[in-house]
């Protein structure tokens, strides 16, 4: 709902506008026409915008996740559909309309989308080949990608992964390009039509220096499919831009607070090809200021070169650190310092150096720096470490060295692992939780120890912006594990509530992705990510660089089930033969069931809903625009006693007692809490209003009704037999206790967070995964888990545990069915 309140709050600045200058009717007109603007404009957009990011394929294989709206385009198979028909691609999922150019606001004039033989003559992909002074920048604000390209201009294999180069605008031309990007673990293929958007006949955007060359606009077209629009690509990270290029993970540094080691950083980074960028904080005052240096604040440079340059002066001799650097503009503004362009400095560098470091001193917006020069006139530097498969045999066997990655994706679901930081201790330690064994100290490590670099990165943020999507603020922490502590899976509280980290993220930060690097001797780590607030919605991927193997897991519970001393086992004592308690029930059973003596869900319904009418949720207000809810409670009767003996007998024999002296004493007299059933009833005092949602429970549900009947429903009739009620009506008992000792407040709902420890009384270990889907499926809005919800959940894992060791024969954890199989045994459960 946080796009929709976007949405009003931008109609009723436009009313208010409209109202001071005419009259309210044309107000409420100037309303009525922005909000259907919004909402046509959102329809198109979500069909629009969520098949540009999940429709392409991985490498020519489907995506997962793909979502409602997911439509394959296939390169190859577009193309020749085109070449067939003789006609030119016009990308329906990217259109050439003003949509795909903002999202915010209208253009400020118009805008016309040419092909590029409307742009230019004889327009080609690649004039000469590539470098980075292809990448001129236009009027988006998006020099942080323009940097990016220019890095990957460096490296032939790492460009042409992302820019297949047999696409051309002669051969085979049909108006369709094709441009390949790493997001969240996976490559992608994004396809475009190559109609760009210009004015006045020139590009608006990302252009190359000749004229006629076209495969930087492209690329840029292409990145602004992927996130929805071009706008979507205004402002941004470096690291974030070579990251999508690469599959690499990014770090950055500030240079005012630089590690002494930092050229050494930097320059194993340049031998592992890392690809590297630097900027000057912005002037918030002037626009991409010039420093009286020649240096572009708020701008995005890329670091094409570091090294150690021979120096030869009348005094002395010997190696100085230099940097050299490229201003994405590719125009004169450049640095006029200290070996700038012909300065003298150059004179004390040996000929044969100088053309091993290819020094040219054209006004082309590259130029050198000393490393002492550098943190001086830079305040951040980043760099992009490339994932191992970047490199080539060739590039390996010639010396140039690789990372160990490990990675693993999750995701945090309010009120089940979205524990928030570590300032929530009660919660904190829902969060995902992983572990990375480190065996074997860097080979060059003086002292023994690992380089480790994590990287928590959020999924789809950027994307989602034209709907009021930011990123979350997110980060991490880093724990040492013994071997005692290894057995935990996962940690509980007790384990953070008396350690300390060995190591956390520098910041808990609102960017794409938190990274920072360590030095750890071997041994185990537990690794937490998590949001800064509990309870925040997102996916995340976290990765694992290290310069020696590393081993990662996820530190989680299996699935199935429990152990004996595990679970939670209610006092009751279990009927036997003759026993007055399974007589009461026998009788029970006998009045409902009628002549077929089988209990059918409805029949099942009637007594659940008698005998547990105090233990359904209370109702619960939400308001429409928020999470803020309320509810009545009322205190507990005396016969609410958690489920035990008495809790079984009322639930058996409650038809029998009423208005008998026995009534009182199982707690059957305590009236059913009041409902907010109709819209005039108060809620805290307050009417229940047109912008409430009234959450609230008429008894149990039929479908859970029918699941209970279907886990005991040995012969799928649909009903069950007198035995079979029996253990339904214990295993419910047996929930019930259980639900009770985490209901503490007695409202009839208990807390996501709690759901992992209740199943696990109930008898049921559970992993993350299963914890989340649970939570998405009957989670309410504020993470409550309702009674009758949580005994569907209990029903489900029971029968489907059931079903799969039916046939897990080898007790190997596989089993095997058909289709026709599982649809029969699950679409009935």
């Amino acid at each position: 709902m946080d796009d929709l309140r976007g949405f009003l709050r931008q109609a009723g600045q436009e009313f208010l506008n409209a109202a001071g200058d005419a009259a309210m009717g044309a107000a409420k007109e100037v309303v009525g026409s922005v909000i259907n603007e919004i909402f046509i404009k959102k329809e198109a957009d979500t069909k629009r915008v969520l098949p540009s990011i999940k429709n392409m394929r991985v490498l020519g294989e489907k995506s997962s996740n793909l979502g409602p709206y997911s439509e394959v385009q296939d390169y190859e198979t577009i193309l020749n559909s085109c070449l067939a028909s003789g006609s030119l691609f016009e990308d329906p999922l990217f259109p050439a309309s003003n949509e795909s150019l903002q999202f915010s606001r209208r253009p400020d004039r118009h805008i016309e989308w040419l092909r590029p033989h409307e742009i230019a003559e004889n327009p080609q992909f690649f004039v000469e080949g590539f470098s980075r002074f292809d990448v001129q920048q236009g009027e988006l604000g998006d020099c942080w990608l323009l940097a990016a390209t220019a890095n990957l201009t460096q490296e032939s294999n790492l460009f042409f992964r992302v820019i297949p180069p047999e696409q051309s605008f002669e051969e085979n031309y049909a108006g369709i390009f094709h441009f390949r990007f790493w997001q969240y673990g996976k490559w992608v293929d994004v396809i475009i039509d190559d109609r760009l958007p210009t004015y006045n006949g020139e590009l608006m955007y990302m252009h190359s220096t000749e004229k006629n060359e076209f495969w930087s606009a492209l690329l840029e077209k292409a990145y602004a499919k992927l996130h929805g629009s071009y706008e979507a690509l205004k402002g941004g990270s470096t690291c974030e831009a070579m990251e999508d290029f690469t599959g690499g993970v990014s770090e950055w540094y500030d240079l005012k607070e630089a590690p002494g080691n930092l050229f050494t950083i930097l320059q194993k980074a340049a031998d592992r090809n890392s690809m590297m960028g630097c900027s000057i904080e912005p002037d918030p005052n002037v626009t991409e200021a010039e420093t009286p240096q020649g240096l572009i604040r708020g701008h995005a440079y890329s670091i094409t070169k570091v090294c150690l340059i021979d120096i030869v002066t009348p005094n002395r001799q010997g190696k100085i650190p230099m940097i050299r650097m490229r201003n994405p503009w590719g125009n004169e503004a450049e640095w006029n310092g200290p070996w700038s362009d012909s300065s003298p400095e150059w004179r004390y560098i040996p000929e044969d150096q100088k053309a091993e470091i290819g020094l040219t001193f054209d006004r082309d917006g590259e130029f050198w720096m000393s490393f002492q020069d550098f943190l001086s006139h830079f305040d951040r530097v980043e760099i992009c470490n490339l994932s191992p498969d970047s490199l080539t045999e060739d590039q390996q066997q010639s010396g140039k060295r690789k990372w160990e990655m490990s990675m693993y994706e999750g995701e945090w679901t309010p009120g089940v692992t979205a524990g928030g930081c570590r300032n929530f201790l009660d919660t904190f330690w829902h969060n995902p939780q992983y572990i990375i064994s480190l065996v074997d100290p860097d080979e060059e490590d003086e002292e023994g120890q690992c380089t480790v670099i994590v990287a928590l990165m959020q999924k789809n943020r950027r994307s989602k912006r034209n709907m009021g999507m930011e990123c979350l603020t997110i980060g991490f922490a880093i724990y040492s594990l013994n071997d005692h502590e290894l057995e935990n899976r996962p940690q509980g509280l007790n384990f953070f509530r008396y350690k300390s980290s060995v190591g956390r993220s520098p910041h808990f930060i609102n960017t794409r992705e938190v990274c920072a690097r360590f030095k750890l001797p071997p041994g185990h780590y537990l690794i937490v990510p998590s949001t800064f607030d509990p309870n925040e919605e997102g996916e995340f991927i976290i990765r694992v660089f290290s310069e020696t193997q590393n081993n990662m897991e996820e530190n989680d519970d299996h699935v199935g089930y429990a152990n004996k001393g595990d679970t939670i086992t209610p006092g009751f004592p279990t009927p036997k033969p003759m026993d007055p308690q399974k007589e009461s029930l026998r009788r029970l059973f006998d009045s409902i069931a009628g002549k077929d003596m089988e209990v059918d869900w409805m029949e099942l319904k009637r007594i659940l809903d008698h005998s547990m009418r105090d233990d359904l949720p209370k109702p619960v207000v939400y308001n429409r625009f928020s999470n803020n809810m309320a509810f009545e409670t009322q205190a507990a009767g005396p016969g609410e006693d958690g489920g035990g003996a008495c809790g079984l007998l009322s639930l058996i024999c409650g038809p029998f007692l009423k208005g008998t002296p026995f009534e009182e004493q199982l707690g059957m007299s305590d009236q059913s809490n009041k409902r907010l059933i109709g819209g005039d009833e108060p809620n805290n005092g307050g009417p229940v209003t047109a912008n409430a949602i009234v959450d609230e429970t008429h008894g149990f549900s039929k479908d859970v009704c029918r699941s209970m009947v279907a886990m005991l429903d040995a012969d799928k009739s649909g009903k069950l037999g007198f035995e079979e009620f029996e253990t339904l009506l214990s295993e419910i008992a047996k929930w019930k206790a259980i639900f009770k000792v985490y209901d503490v407040e007695n409202t009839g709902r208990v807390s996501g967070f709690q759901l992992r420890e209740a199943l696990n009384s109930a008898g049921y270990h559970l992993n993350n995964r299963v914890l989340n889907v649970l939570g998405h499926r009957y989670g309410s809005r504020d993470g409550k888990i309702a009674f009758d919800d949580f005994i569907m959940c209990a029903v489900k894992i029971k029968t489907y545990i059931e079903i799969f060791k039916e046939r897990d024969t080898e007790k190997n954890e596989t089993a095997t069915f058909t289709l026709e199989e599982w649809i029969e045994r699950t679409i009935y459960s």
